[in-house]
């Protein structure tokens, strides 16, 4: 298992490195630059920005100098944001992005595992129908049609929480924004969780333990539970890195300071260092987390051999 975890997280370097050489040219595709304003700039401040920069240089001795930077772990400055560096502004809006995402992500486990358990132990059942029932309108709501309902009906119509800002360390600023995430997930995750613990039901160890007596219960907890649960773990890295990646909506909905807000200022600033390092960040998020699942994977299932 150690030299497959060593063997991935070399072939993460390649997987970067095309990552980071996209993200780079399609910036500088995009219409626009990081010093373009509602009223025009003199062209001797214009060419004093871009010298300051290195925006004056040719692409490939931008890109040459971005990489070199990288290896040394420098994001660069922000462009707009003259008073913070990316590593900064993404040290300031991680805490708030990890906290909404990790509430989230518990939430939907919570949640979303035992009403699966549940669905399959009714299986057909008006418990089981209701479930599915509301687990597919979980899916079909996208997240930036329900945080404005939460927050008109707790936040404006009832007054329980708020619906905007940030406080380190209230709950109360953190349960819409991670309802919102959550939900989606939740549904997700119930589906799933339902499905494979009807599958395990049918299989002939499962026959077995029924034969020799052992209450559902049992059978549920000795022998069902951990490989139902296998896809329930496939899907965990994917659904982490969307629940960070979709706080982008939820972050503007809800005025959070986290990462991916900054990320959207960033893009509609052509900030092109403070996009690069989110984009950054991100992709080393997500390929880490999936390696991360693929190891656990390997732990609940014993016939899995990675080597």
């Amino acid at each position: 298992m150690t030299r497959y975890a060593l063997r991935r997280l070399v072939g993460i370097l390649p997987t970067l490195f095309a990552i980071v050489t996209a993200a780079f040219f399609l910036m500088r595709l995009a219409p626009g630059g990081p010093f373009d304003e509602e009223q025009t700039v003199p062209p001797e401040i214009e060419a004093n920005l871009q010298a300051a920069y290195g925006l004056d240089q040719p692409v490939l001795v931008q890109y040459r100098n971005y990489l070199s930077g990288l290896l040394h772990g420098d994001l660069g400055p922000s462009f707009r944001m003259k008073d913070f560096s990316v590593a900064e502004l993404i040290a300031r809006g991680l805490p708030v992005t990890l906290t909404i995402g990790a509430a989230a992500l518990a939430l939907a486990l919570l949640l979303g595992v035992p009403l699966g358990l549940l669905a399959a132990r009714r299986h057909n059942g008006w418990i089981d129908h209701a479930v599915m029932g509301i687990a597919l309108a979980g899916i079909a709501v996208p997240n930036f049609v329900v945080a404005p309902l939460l927050a008109l009906v707790f936040g404006v119509r009832l007054g329980w929480l708020p619906v905007a800002g940030w406080e380190p360390g209230s709950l109360r600023h953190v349960l819409l924004p991670a309802v919102t995430l959550a939900l989606p997930f939740v549904a997700y995750i119930a589906r799933l969780t339902r499905g494979s613990l009807l599958e395990v039901l049918q299989s002939p160890y499962i026959r077995t333990a029924r034969a020799k007596g052992l209450s559902a219960g049992a059978i549920l907890r000795r022998h069902a539970l951990r490989p139902t649960l296998l896809p329930v773990v496939s899907f965990l890295g994917p659904a982490t890195a969307a629940l960070l990646t979709g706080s982008l909506v939820v972050e503007q909905v809800f005025g959070l300071p986290g990462i991916g807000r900054y990320f959207v200022q960033g893009a509609i600033n052509r900030d092109y260092t403070l996009v690069m390092g989110m984009v950054v960040f991100y992709a080393v998020l997500i390929l880490l987390l999936n390696l991360a699942v693929d190891l656990l994977y390997g732990w609940l299932d014993p016939r899995i051999r990675h080597e």
